[in-house]
Order: C-alpha cells, then sequence, then structure tokens
C-alpha cells in the first residue's frame, strides 16, 4: 500500500496554523494581564493626576521623557509655535498621528497651561 509522504507534514503545518491563531486570540484577550505581570489592570486615575502625572502616562512615549521629540515634535517652546486655543485644539481632537482624547476634558485647561510653561 503506496501512502503519500506528505500527507502527515500537511497535517502538522494545518494544525500548527489554526493552533498559532489560536494562541495569539488568546493572547489578545489578556493582554492588559500580561503586560502587568500577571495581575488585574487598574484603571488609571486621571481625574486627580497633575498635567506632568498624565504627560509621562500618556505622551512621553512618543513626545520623550525630556520633552524633545520623538515620534512626535519637540514641545519646547510650542508656547511660541501654537496660541492656547490651538493647543486645546491639538489636545481633543489630535493632529497628525496624534489621536485626540489622551488628556482628561476637566484637564485640558491645566495642561495647556502647564505645557506652555515648558
Amino acid at each position: 500500500m503506496n501512502r503519500n509522504p506528505l500527507i502527515p507534514f500537511g497535517l502538522i503545518f494545518i494544525f500548527g496554523i489554526g493552533l498559532m491563531f489560536l494562541l495569539s486570540f488568546v493572547g489578545l484577550g489578556n493582554m492588559e494581564e500580561i503586560a502587568n505581570g500577571g495581575e488585574e489592570a487598574a484603571p488609571q486615575e486621571t481625574a486627580s493626576a497633575s498635567p506632568e502625572e498624565i504627560y509621562q502616562q500618556k505622551c512621553s512615549s512618543c513626545h520623550g521623557v525630556d520633552f524633545s521629540g520623538g515620534v512626535g515634535p519637540d514641545l519646547h517652546g510650542v508656547s511660541g509655535r501654537y496660541s492656547p486655543e490651538e493647543i486645546k485644539t491639538i489636545l481633543n481632537e489630535g493632529k497628525g498621528i496624534m489621536q485626540g482624547g489622551l488628556v482628561p476634558a476637566d484637564k485640558v485647561e491645566e495642561m495647556v497651561a502647564w505645557l506652555n510653561e515648558l
């Protein structure tokens, strides 16, 4: 009886691809728990956070820890480039690749004042 020797390899291939997709979806479902080292993700308190704390949590990954830029532009002298109203609009609506709404609506005024001091 002659059997095709490629069938076992094909079955292993199909099983492996299916397992890879299954584990990917499980990982996506547990993404926050995995990122926190197995602990439940606690909701971040931004209502009582200062503008600098909000910046460190949500903005520093693009604008840099020292405000010098990176993916996002340098924030030093931002008050010379934009008016306070323009800064509010950027924080609320986003600009370029920056998404809007990163700063809570009740903290936008404080963030604008803080950015103008940089």
